[in-house]
């Protein structure tokens, strides 16, 4: 229980003691962790990059990445079976070249490109086997640099686009190099990505217009972009734009593959042109392989074989995407289209497994400058404890000084909320009636400053503590100097919210009528606005939306209200709820509002039992032995506790990935379980983070029944070297 009390209490005196521990933890904290140099020599051995290479340069080094056998498979515990979200998948994707994963909705697709960017979230029930190589070797965590483009973009609003890709860019690059070097490289970036008539302007959000879809799109590939990936996945980055573009996006992602990047995305339709754009093609459906190979006409050839030939003048994503789905109208429909995939499954099978796996990955890149790597590799970081802390406060304060419809909003609020209560309470006098008055205003004075502050929070730190995750997966930053700088970043403009709510109502209300004494009930709502603040912190870390945010906050502090000392007198609250009052910002700040306006305090007095000090009035809410000092003391230690709440809840809550284990061998007499046409594609994944996932026990892979081919429409000779020569184009 925590207990905070002016009277050296036990645990109070510990939560002291872990206030100071946070401190110390904030400002003596360990650095992003980095590979030892024995890692980093095996890297070279295996001819893989380091990720610990980085330079403000265009550079980068050619990846091919190869997966075999990648299967994955979650269990329905209620129905006791197994759902397969990809079964013995193969492909590859070389640098220089787009690679495209289609399929239809729950064909999984980002299921794939989550098990290629190891991003796949960590379940119990999940089962993930197969082998992914690069440039001919395992994968490891650190094998190479790789950017992840994600559907949501997400970023901080208020800041322009050269001011978003110029913070990152000096969170992210390791070493130390001039401002002109990184001004020049981001003006690189931002032609190169066609940002430049948007550079100066704000990104925006949907409370202020800023950039568009497109141009917010480019934007994330931009920062990702900034430390020089070899490979760059996205899901599914057309998603929410308008033809035009998509277009474009698929454009930028075209040259970045011309650039050196090896570029694989997934895609649900896209349109002819965009179509054109790709290199490579992926086929899934139900989570099984049905081509992997070139586009173009190989593809179309390849599906002619089998009497399936594409119409002229028809877009062959969309004579694909017919091809390969289910038809659900009719359970004849839905035989014919099931009988239909499962033959050309087995085709491809077939065809894949006599040069997808005879053929050897050969290594693309080998390191040979052993003391330039190692020196590199020295010189990684982002700067001291301090250096981020300038950075991340100049974002922060950017961002809570230019939010202008968040902070009219809040003054107007505050200027409402004053002069009502300060109608309703206009001009108290000193009679009996007048002791309730005041103890109702003061009460209310504190339960609107409180949840305005925590509203607030509750409402946007959710989506930026998905932002944090992202960039402290990269190592950009550690969480303390992220946590105390929008501390103090929000400090100039969190206070001015209440001292507006005071100034007005307090002449209003005509409450002890001294400038000290305004001073002080200042001072006691604004420290309570900040430990609210904190506690909205807490509540955004604990749950994953924001709308569960806004939910379990206010449910939170309604609790605290009851235990604010009004409603309940501290000595007569039962004595398994003892602990609540200790703990409640709504009853320290309504005690220190009271000994603020009570103390010194006479009453008009007509009968012998009449109250006539302030001093009797504050007995009789168990307030007569606290000093204002005392309540401000335990207003920091609850801001401390909820901030170290924080802390370790957004350590806790890293995100995790789902290790892949070696592919098992098929038994023969294992029976696949039925899978389920409806599957949907697996949660979104959080941003890169070398955080080892859980092991669990990986399933068995099936020996996959696919059936015998309908004779009258697979009708066609057996495989030759020149049909098996439309995979070998491609290293299939």
């Amino acid at each position: 229980m925590l207990k905070i009390s002016g009277k050296g209490g036990g645990v109070g005196q510990i939560l002291a003691a872990v206030a100071a521990a946070l401190l110390v933890r904030l400002f003596s904290g360990p650095g992003p962790a980095y590979l030892p140099e024995t890692e980093v020599e095996d890297e070279e051995n295996e001819g893989v990059i380091s990720d610990s290479e980085a330079s403000v340069s265009d550079k980068v080094f050619p990846v091919t990445i190869r997966w075999t056998n990648i299967t994955c498979s979650l269990d329905d515990k209620a129905s006791k079976s197994v759902r397969f979200l990809l079964k013995n998948v193969c492909g590859e994707a070389k640098p220089g070249r787009l690679l495209a994963i289609m399929g239809p909705s729950g064909s999984g697709k980002t299921t794939l490109l989550n098990v290629l960017a190891r991003q796949t979230a960590a379940s119990s029930r999940l089962h993930l086997s197969g082998l992914l190589e690069v440039n001919g070797q395992p994968m490891s965590n650190k094998s190479f640099k790789f950017a992840y483009v994600r559907q949501e973009d997400l970023f901080f609003s208020q800041l322009t686009v050269r001011e978003t890709l110029s913070l990152a860019a000096e969170l992210q690059l390791k070493g130390t190099y001039s401002k002109e070097d990184r001004d020049e490289y981001i003006d690189n970036l931002l032609f190169k990505l066609g940002l430049v008539s948007c550079a100066d302007t704000r990104v925006g959000d949907s409370k202020v217009r800023g950039v568009s879809g497109g141009e917010k799109k480019r934007l994330s590939m931009a920062c990702e972009l900034i430390a020089s990936p070899s490979v760059i996945f996205a899901d599914e980055p057309t998603t929410g734009l308008d033809a035009f573009q998509a277009e474009k996006v698929m454009e930028t992602l075209r040259q970045l593959a011309q650039d050196g990047h090896t570029v694989i995305c997934s895609i649900h339709q896209p349109r002819g042109s965009v179509y054109a754009k790709f290199d490579d093609i992926v086929l899934l459906t139900e989570g099984e392989l049905i081509y992997a190979g070139p586009t173009g006409d190989e593809i179309l050839t390849y599906f002619s074989k089998f009497g399936y030939t594409c119409p002229d003048h028809v877009n062959p994503a969309e004579f694909l995407a017919d091809l390969i789905s289910i038809d659900y109208s009719s359970s004849d429909s839905v035989n014919s289209s099931r009988k239909r995939i499962d033959s050309l499954v087995e085709s491809f099978s077939q065809q894949i497994s006599s040069t997808f796996y005879a053929t050897t990955l050969a290594k693309s890149v080998v390191l040979k400058d052993k003391t330039n790597l190692r020196r590199n590799f020295k010189g990684n970081g982002i700067g001291s404890w301090w250096r981020q802390f300038s950075l991340l406060l100049k974002r922060a304060w950017m961002q809570a000084s230019r939010d202008g419809p968040t902070n009219v909003v809040r003054t107007r609020m505050s200027i409402a909320s004053a002069l009502i209560f300060g109608s309703v309470f206009w001009r108290m006098g000193k009679s009996q009636t007048s002791i309730q008055d005041r103890m109702g205003l003061l009460q209310v004075a504190a339960i609107n400053t409180a949840m305005a502050a925590l509203t607030k929070t509750v409402s946007v730190f959710p989506k930026e503590r998905a932002i944090v995750d992202r960039e402290r997966a990269k190592g950009s930053y550690m969480l303390g100097p992220y946590l105390l700088s929008k501390l103090i970043a929000e400090v100039p403009v969190g206070a001015a919210f209440p001292l507006l709510f005071g100034t007005i109502l307090y002449p209003m209300a005509r409450l002890h009528p001294t400038l000290s004494r305004f001073g002080k009930f200042s001072g006691i709502v604004t420290a309570e606005s900040f430990a609210a603040s904190a506690m909205g912190l807490t509540v955004g870390a604990m749950v994953p939306t924001t709308e569960a945010a806004l939910a379990l906050g206010p449910s939170l502090m309604t609790v605290f209200i009851v235990f604010g000392g009004y409603y309940v007198n501290v000595d007569n609250t039962p004595i398994i709820f003892r602990w609540i009052p200790r703990v409640s910002l709504i009853r320290w700040a309504f005690q220190g509002l009271c000994i603020n306006e009570f103390k010194g305090l006479q009453f008009d007095c007509q009968n012998s039992f009449d109250i006539q000090s302030g001093e009797q009035a504050l007995e009789r809410l168990s307030f007569g032995n606290s000093n204002i000092s005392e309540t401000v003391m335990a207003q920091s230690k609850i801001l401390v506790f909820w901030y170290f709440t924080t802390y370790l809840l957004l350590e806790k809550n890293k995100p995790k990935y789902q290790p892949l284990e070696p592919p098992t061998p098929p038994q023969v007499d294992q029976i696949e379980p039925q899978s389920d046409p409806d599957q949907s594609e697996p949660d979104q994944p959080v941003e890169s983070d070398d955080s080892p996932g859980q092991s669990f026990e990986i399933l068995e892979t099936p020996n996959v029944d696919q059936g015998k081919p309908d004779p009258m429409q697979l009708e066609s000779p057996p495989a030759t070297t020149a049909q098996l020569s439309l995979f070998e184009l491609d290293g299939f």
